[in-house]
């Protein structure tokens, strides 16, 4: 089965990281984009900026996404300011992005409400 197959049948945020998965094709990335559309994919990083009312909701979306990203074995770049967080995935391994990146940013999406 193929992995745009699963992901479908398994939404995003339920899905587990795997270090095996191999760089996503364009027509898996067309397709996983359209389940988080406030992504953006930025020279071949998965990118969004998260913004709070203030610095102890940062901190603490800084820190539930730590938490999934240590489950997950699968951690972004952040960049944390007093009320926002931009968070970029890409999957170094595979020069590119991977089901991976996908999974986490749906999971970052859900923690953000």
């Amino acid at each position: 089965m193929s992995h745009t197959t699963d992901a479908v049948i398994t939404p995003l945020p339920k899905r587990r990281c795997n270090a095996s998965l191999p760089k996503a094709t364009a027509v898996e990335i067309r397709e996983w984009s359209k389940l988080i559309p406030e992504w953006k994919i930025e020279n071949g990083e998965l990118c969004r900026t998260f913004d709070f009312k203030n610095y102890y909701q940062t901190m603490a979306f800084v820190n539930a996404l730590a938490w999934i990203s240590h489950a997950e074995d699968h951690h972004p770049d952040l960049l944390v300011k007093f009320n926002s967080c931009a968070v970029r995935y890409s999957t170094h391994s595979v020069g590119g992005l991977s089901e991976n990146d996908f999974i986490c940013a749906a999971k970052a999406d859900g923690l953000a409400g």
